[in-house]
């Protein structure tokens, strides 16, 4: 019985420890179960803290980014435009601009170069100064010294001849280092010519004063010598006779070249009325005394009525067309060319012939100086003069290949 007891006790003691046992376990489990979930809930907690704040910082950085972009867009946008700003101002300067590099080659040319100088860009740019220009502009941007305010005569391609003012330079990058050259000229060939037409003016003006009286004095003594020499002719035996009459001829020319130089002396006083300057010059063309080896060629646009001397203007325009036909002694092509608008009148008179020497070109319009063995020299004189008391200008351009004489006749001579 007790031994049944003692066994009764026992399993009872044993089930109670397995059943602590069991009861510490579960309460251990939860327990762990606990503490696993509140570390996984602190693990998440801090894992959403570090995800949120790295999408945060994302977030912030495309932020950035945007506002980047525009800053980069605004910057390449102003860039442009001042790029752009700086390439109107270039091309727009009415000076010619050329940029060289430290090897003289070109890398920069603007419009008013390119046609002042009658070059394309594309045929230029990265050719050296030595391909491009001449002497003496090639010379003055080989020289390493600067160049400031030199005029000087130069000859482009097709032969015309300017007159140019330039300024060569270095040209530094913005910590002042030397990367080039750099040469600015303008075309001064108006303002010479401008300047040239009134120097000859008032040349002209002052021997005119004085060239009167002499033409008369000069005309009395001639007219006695003419007068016995038609005596002589009469008395004189046979084989004298061809001496008295080259001294006749010679009184005549003499006395051609006397009227010429009161043509030139007398002031001039155009009679200003409307004139047909278009049928003017065709009229002129017809009475053109010509060889059959001339062509002339007529180009004359509608021209407009202007108020000038229909007399002066004629033997200023003939005087032109017989001398472009005397320069043509072979033969050749003689075109005279028109156009005109609300203000001026543009002729243009052009042979082919042997073109003038570069030399004389400044003194063609001075009286007496002629290069043809019976001229007076006083043909081109009168001419200018004709055209200046009209209020215009003349010039001539020459080349091997001929010459062409420009007239400029404002369209309202007596205003």
């Amino acid at each position: 019985m007790d031994i049944h007891r003692l066994q009764i006790l026992l399993i009872t003691s044993i089930i109670l420890l397995i059943f602590l046992v069991i009861f510490f376990l579960v309460r251990n489990l939860f327990s762990y179960r606990k503490k696993k979930a509140e570390r996984e809930q602190k693990d998440m907690t801090q894992v959403g803290f570090v995800v949120d704040t790295f999408h945060e910082l994302v977030s912030k950085l495309k932020e950035k980014e945007r506002e980047l972009e525009v800053l980069k867009s605004r910057a390449e946008e102003r860039a442009s435009s001042v790029e752009i700003y700086n390439e109107n101002i270039f091309q727009s300067v009415p000076s010619g601009v050329v940029s060289l590099d430290r090897d003289l080659r070109i890398t920069r040319m603007n419009a008013a170069a390119l046609k002042i100088l009658h070059l394309k860009e594309e045929s230029i740019i990265g050719r050296t100064c030595e391909e491009v220009f001449r002497s003496p502009i090639r010379d003055m941007i080989a020289d390493k010294d600067v160049v400031e305010r030199a005029e000087t005569a130069y000859t482009i391609g097709s032969g015309k001849r300017l007159w140019i003012g330039l300024t060569t330079s270095h040209l530094k990058d913005s910590r002042d280092a030397v990367i080039g050259r750099l040469l600015v000229f303008t075309d001064l060939t108006e303002l010479k010519a401008f300047q040239s037409q009134r120097e000859l003016r008032e040349r002209l003006s002052n021997l005119g004063e004085m060239s009167a009286g002499i033409a008369h004095e000069l005309r009395n003594p001639m007219g006695v010598i003419s007068g016995y020499t038609k005596i002589l002719s009469k008395k004189v035996d046979e084989p004298l006779r061809p001496t008295v009459s080259a001294i006749a001829k010679e009184v005549e020319v003499m006395d051609r070249i006397i009227t010429d130089f009161l043509t030139f002396a007398r002031p001039a006083e155009p009679v200003f009325d409307p004139l047909d300057i278009k049928k003017l010059v065709e009229n002129c063309i017809i009475m053109l005394k010509s060889s059959p080896k001339i062509v002339v060629r007529s180009e004359i646009r509608n021209l407009p009525v202007i108020k000038a001397d229909e007399v002066l203007m004629r033997q200023a325009i003939t005087n032109l067309l017989n001398n472009a036909v005397e320069a043509m002694t072979e033969g050749g092509e003689l075109t005279v060319s028109g156009s005109g608008d609300d203000l001026q009148v543009l002729l243009t008179i052009s042979d082919t012939g042997h073109g003038i020497d570069q030399n004389i070109r400044d003194k063609i319009f001075l009286p007496f100086y002629t290069t043809k063995e019976r001229g007076t020299g006083l043909g081109l004189a009168i001419v200018h003069k004709i055209i200046v008391s009209h209020g215009g200008t003349i010039r001539v351009d020459s080349s091997p290949e001929g010459s062409t004489f420009t007239i400029y006749l404002p369209k309202d001579s007596a205003g």
